[in-house]
């Protein structure tokens, strides 16, 4: 007997690709009901060779549901979740919504698959931040072997980040630049087309935005609460993948030749690190791959134990959807979640 399975926001970016890496991966349910909001009844999305039509959130009954993997932003998984919480469906949530909240697992996989233990204080498992992601998957093996003491990060994030009306932004200003029409900006501050833009989220008092705080807050969370982190995080003119640049001080010795041979064996992780013309990964390569790339891997000798480093991967996928499925997947194989309809 296999599981039921709801997708909340199921006609957006995330929420389609959760659909079709429940499919590729063979997830084992029954059943797979797309959800969104009442203006997108009807809607049809497509779940393998299948077609399937979306129902309304609002008053969907999740008591027979077993997972709930829940991309309709923070507003409506803070409205929701607890609600499908109690009826006894596991949400797994890609927002900021329940990112840093005690009672609440924020998991990678790859990274801190124990901490899946405490989802049932309620029922509601967090996914981090795209950014973070794939940047904790690249860190965590280097880690555990030479402890990293802080991090400098910038990361130069493709607009699918902002959904839908930001890749439809950068099509449309890059096409009226082309034919000389007038460039009007709506979903980011400034002209995105052949530009970039170093703001994402809102700004804090500290003059870090939100998205750098994210960086900061989660990787203390995932990986250690001792590593110190400082993050600028850039919006650039690439339809899906996000880059980062990262510099990274250990505490002991840690060359570049090792960090390549402890990465090439490291769960989630691709190294594509040659010293020639195109002997690294761009984001337009990553782009519908499950791996988080790593390039440009070289010693910093202007720091102690310094290493340098380039991390790509495909932010819908390991920055989102594909890091949910997995999660779930965690709950498979540890065995934590039964199908209802077979307890029953």
């Amino acid at each position: 007997m296999g599981f039921k399975i709801a997708v909340v926001g199921a006609t957006g970016n995330v929420g389609r690709e959760m659909l079709n890496i429940l499919e590729e991966r063979g997830f084992p349910a029954d059943e797979v009901v797309p959800l969104a909001s009442r203006r997108s009844v009807g809607t049809e999305v497509s779940y393998g060779d299948r077609t399937l039509k979306v129902k309304a959130l609002d008053n969907y009954d999740f008591s027979d549901t077993d997972i709930c993997l829940m991309s309709a932003g923070g507003a409506v998984s803070k409205e929701h979740s607890p609600r499908i919480g109690r009826e006894g469906c596991v949400v797994i949530d890609n927002s900021s919504a329940w990112r840093y909240d005690q009672d609440v697992p924020l998991i990678v996989p790859e990274v801190n698959p124990d901490a899946i233990d405490g989802f049932t204080r309620k029922n509601i498992i967090a996914n981090p931040n795209c950014s973070t992601a794939q940047l904790v998957v690249a860190l965590k093996p280097l880690h555990d072997v030479a402890r990293i003491r802080r991090v400098v990060v910038a990361t130069y994030q493709s607009v699918s980040g902002a959904g839908k009306e930001g890749m439809d932004e950068l099509f449309e200003q890059t096409r009226a630049v082309f034919v000389a029409d007038p460039i009007s900006t709506k979903k980011f501050t400034k002209r995105i087309a052949f530009n970039c833009i170093p703001h994402i989220d809102v700004f804090m008092e500290d003059g870090f935005t939100k998205e750098e705080w994210k960086m900061m807050a989660e990787t203390k969370k995932i990986l250690d609460p001792k590593i110190k982190l400082t993050a600028t995080c850039v919006r650039v003119p690439v339809f899906i993948g996000h880059s980062e640049a990262v510099n990274i001080e250990f505490e002991t010795p840690m060359t570049a030749e090792q960090a390549r041979d402890i990465l090439r064996e490291a769960p989630g992780c691709l190294v594509v690190d040659k010293h020639e013309d195109g002997g690294y990964v761009t984001p337009y390569e990553s782009a519908g791959e499950d791996a988080t790339y790593i390039s440009r891997i070289r010693e910093d000798a202007t720091v102690e134990n310094g290493l340098s480093m380039w991390v790509v991967s495909d932010n819908l996928r390991k920055g989102a959807a594909l890091n949910a499925v997995q999660i779930a997947e965690l709950l498979l194989a540890r065995e934590l979640i039964q199908p209802k309809k077979q307890a029953a």
